[in-house]
């Protein structure tokens, strides 16, 4: 059965309106409506304030859904995407306060001036390179 019917179903059994529900889902009538017509699909957050308002497990709202299932999972890598991106927005924040630092440090050094800024981009390199080797190392765990 899908989630739409299942969390209709439950509505009516608790004789709720879909106003009632809205308001405990903190959502819009319509989007009660459109979830119960299968126009679309609820949110993982929804689906779990739904068992506790209906009073059923998850297990009975999700599964046998193969279209719920597979925008949850969509979710969950979304999720894990965006975290990698803050953390690889963090890691380069570093790796420029670090490169400013040492430019600082080493300015007007005859090894810098020899190789006449070199130094910087191949730090900067070295630290995408860890960069990215962490992030891989953590999708691999």
């Amino acid at each position: 059965m899908r989630i739409a019917d299942k969390i209709k179903n439950a509505r009516i059994q608790k004789e709720y309106t879909q106003e009632q529900v809205a308001e405990n889902l903190l959502v819009s009538r319509q989007t009660i409506s459109n979830w119960e017509n299968g126009k679309s699909l609820p949110d993982i957050i929804s689906i779990i304030r739904m068992s506790e308002l209906y009073e059923l497990s998850l297990d009975e709202l999700i599964k046998g859904d193969k279209a719920l299932l597979k925008k949850i999972e969509k979710e969950v890598r979304i999720v894990k995407a965006e975290k990698k991106i803050i953390k690889f927005a963090w890691i380069s924040i570093v790796i420029g306060a670090v490169l400013i630092i040492l430019g600082e440090i080493f300015e007007g050094n005859p090894f810098i001036d020899f190789m006449n800024g070199a130094l910087p981009w191949i730090l900067l390199g070295l630290m995408f390179l860890f960069a990215i080797l962490y992030l891989n190392k953590e999708e691999t765990e």
